[in-house]
């Protein structure tokens, strides 16, 4: 039969001796207490009598032992209460519940405060909570020095997380730069060494997209023909990095290839793109030559969808040299024809590729924007004009390209310097002229 209840009271006295029998820690007699207790509470109040019982299960197969308590509200109109209890209960039926609370083994119970053993009373109420508040104050201390311990160990975990993270982050910056480094003295080494031209004064300068990847497809060659005559070839192959800079050089050896051989200026675009174009279905490349006769100031060019060059006359009046045309690896590739001028003394023709004039991602406010910074750069010496032009260009970068900028001023040749070269250069390819 069960033991019956109409006040909390008593009902709580007997789950304290109840589970002082079976060998309860105060924090678990506390939760059982204060559980069962909270569910009899509404019952009690509405004059409804309760039923508590109680039962060791004996734990087999290695499972611990456990105590069932049970309470019942037979005249309860209503399921019990048991949201949110410190202890979670099972409901049986909807005027019962039943707590499972693991306990000692039996041999391992302490004997009762109250056994003729230790002659001693049992402790009161006031007594019964305060040893409960002490386990639940023993156990959120324990809890809190846990706490402090796991977070200090998380911050030393962070600690050598982010210390480990800047290690690799150096690592990786420093591996950038050798990588860019060694990418910029291949390229460097790939590039034309400079020429010696009485009466043309050339200088160019390159600025890659991106610093830890400082090659790329703006590309560049300039040589004397047999004749004396300077050539210049100006190419920008599609992308950027070590493939577009292969594309680059394959058109700038076969045209230089094609140029030495004496093709005509107006076919050698043509001509490159039936070369390559077997060879590398991919590439695509704009492409602007120039051929200055440095005698006359005679100027030619073809272009193949390449930006026009800008022609800066010495009196400060500025042209563009437009030439229609379709680069390699463009359908119909060649240039419709060739423009025929002159540069007279002090004149500065400026050949470049797209990343100077599109920065901002307006071609023509770019090209207005050029035809100013090179008025005001043209009496600047010749190899400084090339990067203060781009610095004037880049104020604004909206539009990250590989950007080259290569200018030509025409000089005053010494007298006799430049037929001296002439017949030297025809003694050297007799079969050129």
């Amino acid at each position: 039969m069960p033991d019956t209840f109409r006040a909390l009271p008593p009902l709580r006295s007997a789950l304290r001796r109840l589970a002082d029998a079976h060998g309860l820690p105060a924090e678990t007699r506390a939760r059982l207490v204060l559980s069962v207790g909270t569910v009899a509470e509404h019952e009690l109040r509405a004059r409804r009598r309760v039923g508590l019982t109680s039962a060791r299960l004996p734990g087999g197969h290695g499972q611990t032992p456990r105590l069932s308590v049970t309470l019942t509200s037979p005249h309860s109109t209503a399921p019990l209460l048991l949201a949110g209890l410190p202890l979670p209960a099972q409901s049986v039926r909807d005027t019962t519940a039943t707590w499972y609370v693991p306990v000692p083994p039996a041999r391992d119970v302490p004997k009762p405060a109250d056994s003729p053993e230790q002659g001693a009373a049992r402790p009161t109420e006031a007594e019964a909570l305060e040893q409960e508040l002490r386990a639940a104050l023993a156990r959120a201390d324990s809890f809190a020095a846990e706490h402090r311990r796991l977070k200090h160990e998380l911050a030393e975990t962070n600690s050598g997380v982010l210390a480990l993270y800047v290690q690799l982050e150096e690592r990786d910056e420093a591996v950038r730069r050798a990588h860019g480094k060694m990418l910029q003295e291949l390229e460097d080494a790939l590039r034309p060494h400079p020429i010696d031209v009485d009466g043309v004064e050339l200088a160019v300068h390159y600025e890659p997209a991106g610093t830890h990847a400082p090659t790329g497809g703006d590309f560049y060659d300039w040589f004397l023909l047999p004749d004396g005559t300077v050539h210049i070839t100006v190419v920008d192959a599609l992308g950027h990095g070590v493939t577009s800079t292969r594309s680059a050089l394959n058109v700038t050896h076969a045209v230089r290839t094609l140029a030495l051989e004496g093709h005509p200026l107006s076919s050698i675009i043509a001509r490159t793109d039936e070369l390559l174009m077997p060879f590398d279905r991919r590439l695509m490349a704009t492409v602007l030559l120039a051929r200055i006769d440095p005698a006359t100031g005679e100027l030619l060019l073809a272009n193949g969808s390449h930006p026009p060059a800008l022609l800066v006359r010495a009196d400060g009046r500025a042209d563009y040299l437009s030439v229609q045309g379709r680069g390699i690896g463009f359908p119909m590739a060649g240039s419709d024809r060739v423009l025929r001028a002159t540069m007279d003394p002090d004149d500065l023709l400026v050949l470049y590729t797209d990343g100077l004039t599109e920065s901002r991602r307006d071609p023509i406010e770019g090209e207005e924007r050029l035809i100013a910074s090179a008025r005001r750069r043209a009496r600047a010496p010749t190899a400084a004009i090339p990067g203060a032009v781009a610095q004037d260009m880049h104020t604004v970068v909206l539009h990250a390209d590989d950007t080259l900028a290569l200018v030509v001023r025409m000089g005053h040749p010494r007298e006799g310097c430049e037929v001296t070269a002439r017949r030297e250069l025809i003694d050297r390819f007799p079969d050129a002229t």
